[in-house]
């Protein structure tokens, strides 16, 4: 596979929220990664800065973006990046960015997906319940 000079990226100097490797239960018989398995591993990457930040439950209310810049394939070993991007009284906005390396005997970093999720702070009951200031 041929990648555009365009397309080649860096890993962030942070550290990655989460770190995974696709694997051929992840992919089409085509070896390409499902959406919907890189949707629920954003889904999981971003609701961990929220569950720090909530210090508790939360529920996904909102997929606000979603953007699939890049294919997946199987052995990428993908890297999430999420950071709160706003806390409201009750909600915690998270921007996950996501980073595929691929081919061992000759790296490539690309960047795959980008998305921004809604979080809500739940109660014991899974009611809204108002996120606690920052410590």
């Amino acid at each position: 596979m041929t990648v555009n000079i365009d397309e080649l990226a860096a890993l962030p100097s942070r550290q990655p929220t989460l770190r995974v490797v696709a694997m051929p239960t992840d992919c089409s018989y085509t070896g390409d990664v499902f959406g919907g398995w890189i949707m629920a591993q954003v889904d999981i990457a971003g609701s961990i800065p929220a569950v720090h930040r909530a210090r508790g439950r939360v529920a996904t209310v909102a997929v606000n973006s979603f953007l699939f810049k890049q294919p997946l394939f199987m052995g990428d070993v993908v890297s999430f990046y999420a950071r709160i991007e706003k806390v409201g009284r009750t909600s915690i906005t998270v921007d996950v960015e996501v980073y595929a390396q691929r081919d061992p005997a000759k790296p490539v970093c690309v960047r795959v997906t980008e998305a921004k999720l809604t979080y809500v702070a739940v109660d014991e009951e899974r009611k809204p319940r108002v996120v606690p200031p920052e410590e």
